[in-house]
C-alpha cells in the first residue's frame, strides 16, 4: 500500500508540473515596442546622406518575443511621406489589420500619424524579420524578428551565443529616385553601390574599411548565426572561410541538420545555421565571411562581395580591427555567382523536421490547385513617351499575365465592410490564359504585353491549396523568390522546365517536405507549394525582389471567414489609418 501512494503521490506531481506549463505557455505576455520613423545622417562608402530609420538606427532595433506572446509595436511616422511596417513570416492568425503591405491590409501611416500593430505569436518560434512595405523603403528599414521558443532547441550542440546577420543593401544616392526612374521611363533600376552585413559594407568596397562587421568567438565553441536577408534585389550566397555551415531552421521553422560548405537566401528568408569555431587561425586570427548575389537576371547589378570577419579570441588586447586585404580576396567556399545548380542543390536539402513535437502537416489531399505564371514582361511603349526597356518598351512583371495594380484604398478595409469597389474584382485567373512552352518560348519574339488590374483570388476558410509557380523565359528565365502572407507553405515539389499536371504530382514529397514563407522559384522552372487557407483575411503574394513587385508581380488571396467566431477575422483597430 506504502508503494501505491508513493506512485499516487508522483503522478500527482506529474500533473501538477505539467499543468504548470500549460498555464506558463496558455499565460499571455504583452511585449511593447515604439518604433519612431526618422531621418538620421549614415556615412558609408565615404558617402553622408540622409536615411529612413526607426529610432535613429541602421539597420532597426531587434524584436525579441517568446512563442505565445502578444505584441504591441507602436509606429509613429515622423517624416513627411507614407510608410508601413510588415512582420515578415509572422502569419498574423485573424489578426491581418497589422500584416502591414500598404493598400493591401492597411491605408499607409502618414506623416505625424502613428498606429499600434497588435498580434499574437502563435505556434512559431525562430528568426524572422520586420521591414517597411512602402515602396522601396525596405532599403534601410529593416531588423530582426526573434522567437525564442517555449521548448528547448532540438539540437544537442551548446550553444555560445546566438547572433544575427541581416543582409542589406546600400545606395549612395537617393533609392526612392531610383524607383521612381525606373518606373517613368520603364527601364531597369540602377544597381546599389554596396551589400551590407549587419549595416556595414566590409573591406572589400572603396573607402572606410573601419565600417566591417566582426564577430568575435572563442575556439572550440558553437554559435548559432540567425542570417537574414533584407537585400531590395538580390539573392545572397554566404560561407564562412574554413568552416562548415550546418543547417537546423528556415524561416522560422526546424528543419533536419545538414552540413554545407555555403548557403542561398533569398530577400525575405532566413536561415539558422550552427558555427563552430574548430579551425587553427593564422597571426591575424581571422577568418572571413562574405556574401555576394546568386545572379540569373539579364538587368544590372551589383556584383560586389559584402565581407565580414571571424575573430578568434586571444589573450592578446587591443582594439579590434580588420587586417588590410586584397581587392581580390574570396572565400573559396563560396559559390560562383551564377552556379544555379549549387543554389538548386541546397533547396532540395531543405527539409521539415517532422518530429512528434513539430510535426509536417502538409494536406495529403487538395481541394483547389492554382496554376500560375511568374513572368517578366515588355509593354508597347505609350505614344510621345519616351522608354528605356529593351527596343524602347517598358519592362513589367506579371502573374498569369496579369500586372497587379495598388488600389487607393485597403482591399482589407472594403472586403470586410463588402464594400463594392471598382478598383478590383474577383477573378484572378486560376490557370494561364494561353497555354505554351511557358520555358523554351523565343525570350524576345514571343507577345508579352501583359494586363493591368487589381484582381483577388478569393478561396473558402479552410481550403486545402496547391499553388503551381511556373517560371516563364520571356527577357530571361530568372529565379524569383516568392513571398505569401498570412500562411506557410510546404514546397512539396520543384523542377526544370514546364509543369505537367499528369506527371509531377507523382514525384511530390508529402512526408517532410520544408515549411516556408518565400520560395525561390527556380530559373527556367516551377515550385510546387500547399498550403491550409486557414486564416481568414487578405494576403499579399508577391515576388521579394523589390523591383519585380514595383512591376507588377503580385496578386492577393482572400480568405473568406469560417464558421464561428475562432474562424473569422477580429474587428479592424479604431486607430487604423485612414486613405
Amino acid at each position: 500500500m506504502e508503494g501505491l501512494c508513493h506512485h499516487y503521490r508522483f503522478l500527482i506531481v506529474i500533473l501538477v508540473l505539467l499543468s504548470g506549463l500549460r498555464q506558463s505557455y496558455s499565460s499571455t505576455t504583452t511585449r511593447q515596442f515604439e518604433f519612431n520613423i526618422e531621418w538620421k545622417k549614415v556615412t558609408r562608402l565615404c558617402h553622408t546622406k540622409p536615411l529612413l530609420t526607426v529610432n535613429g538606427e541602421y539597420p532597426g532595433p531587434t524584436i525579441a518575443v517568446h512563442e505565445g506572446d502578444h505584441v504591441e509595436v507602436k509606429v509613429t511616422n515622423r517624416v513627411a511621406m507614407n510608410t508601413t511596417i510588415h512582420w515578415h513570416g509572422i502569419r498574423q492568425l485573424r489578426s491581418a489589420w497589422a500584416d502591414g503591405p500598404a493598400y493591401i491590409t492597411q491605408c499607409p501611416i502618414r506623416g505625424g500619424q502613428s498606429y499600434t500593430y497588435k498580434f499574437t505569436v502563435i505556434d512559431q518560434r525562430g528568426t524572422l524579420l520586420w521591414h517597411a512595405h512602402y515602396g522601396w523603403q525596405r532599403a534601410s528599414l529593416y531588423g530582426a524578428f526573434i522567437i525564442y521558443p517555449r521548448m528547448p532547441y532540438p539540437f544537442s550542440v551548446p550553444i555560445q551565443s546566438e547572433v544575427p546577420i541581416i543582409f542589406g543593401e546600400w545606395w549612395n544616392g537617393d533609392v526612392d529616385a531610383v524607383e521612381n526612374e525606373m518606373m517613368f521611363y520603364g527601364g531597369g533600376p540602377n544597381s546599389s553601390d554596396a551589400y551590407t552585413i549587419n549595416g556595414l559594407p566590409g573591406p572589400l568596397y572603396p573607402c572606410l574599411k573601419k565600417d566591417t562587421f566582426i564577430q568575435t568567438v572563442e575556439r572550440g565553441k558553437t554559435y548559432l548565426f540567425r542570417i537574414i536577408n533584407a537585400a531590395l534585389n538580390d539573392e545572397l550566397f554566404f560561407a564562412i572561410a574554413n568552416h562548415t555551415l550546418t543547417v537546423v531552421e528556415a524561416d522560422a521553422v526546424y528543419t533536419k541538420p545538414f552540413t554545407t560548405r555555403a548557403i542561398m537566401v533569398a530577400p525575405g528568408q532566413t536561415t539558422n545555421v550552427l558555427v563552430t569555431a574548430n579551425q587553427v587561425p593564422d597571426s591575424s586570427g581571422m577568418f572571413v565571411m562574405a556574401a555576394k548575389p546568386y545572379v540569373t537576371a539579364i538587368f544590372p547589378f551589383d556584383n560586389s562581395t559584402t565581407a565580414g570577419f571571424l575573430k578568434y579570441q586571444s589573450t592578446r588586447t587591443g582594439k579590434i580591427e580588420a587586417p588590410i586585404l586584397p581587392t581580390n580576396l574570396a572565400v573559396h567556399n563560396l559559390p560562383e555567382m551564377k552556379d544555379t545548380v549549387y543554389a538548386t542543390t541546397f533547396s532540395k536539402m531543405l527539409r521539415s523536421l517532422a518530429s512528434p513535437e513539430y510535426p509536417c502537416n502538409v494536406p495529403k489531399k487538395i481541394d483547389k490547385r492554382v496554376i500560375t505564371t511568374v513572368s517578366l514582361n515588355l509593354q508597347d511603349c505609350p505614344a510621345n513617351k519616351t522608354c528605356n526597356g529593351f527596343a524602347g518598351k517598358r519592362f513589367f512583371a506579371s502573374m498569369n499575365n496579369q500586372s497587379f495594380v495598388r488600389p487607393f484604398k485597403s482591399v482589407l478595409e472594403s472586403h470586410y465592410k463588402n464594400l463594392t469597389n471598382v478598383e478590383f474584382s474577383s477573378d484572378f485567373p486560376e490557370k494561364p490564359p494561353t497555354a505554351f512552352d511557358y520555358t523554351g518560348v523565343d525570350p524576345l519574339t514571343g507577345n508579352m504585353n501583359t494586363e493591368f488590374g487589381t484582381k483577388l483570388l478569393v478561396v473558402p476558410y479552410g481550403t486545402n491549396m496547391e499553388i503551381v509557380l511556373q517560371g516563364t523565359s520571356f527577357l530571361n528565365p530568372e529565379n524569383h523568390p516568392i513571398h505569401v502572407h498570412g500562411h506557410n507553405f510546404f514546397v512539396v515539389g520543384s523542377g526544370f522546365g514546364n509543369f505537367d499536371v499528369a506527371k509531377d504530382p507523382a514525384k511530390y514529397n508529402l512526408v517532410d517536405p520544408p515549411e516556408r514563407n518565400t520560395v525561390p522559384v527556380a530559373t527556367g522552372g516551377w515550385a510546387a507549394i500547399r498550403l491550409k487557407a486557414d486564416n481568414p483575411g487578405v494576403w499579399f503574394i508577391h515576388c521579394h525582389l523589390e523591383e519585380h513587385t514595383s512591376w507588377g508581380l503580385a496578386m492577393v488571396l482572400v480568405v473568406k471567414n469560417g464558421i464561428g467566431q475562432s474562424q473569422s477575422l477580429l474587428p479592424p483597430p479604431k486607430d487604423l489609418p485612414l486613405c
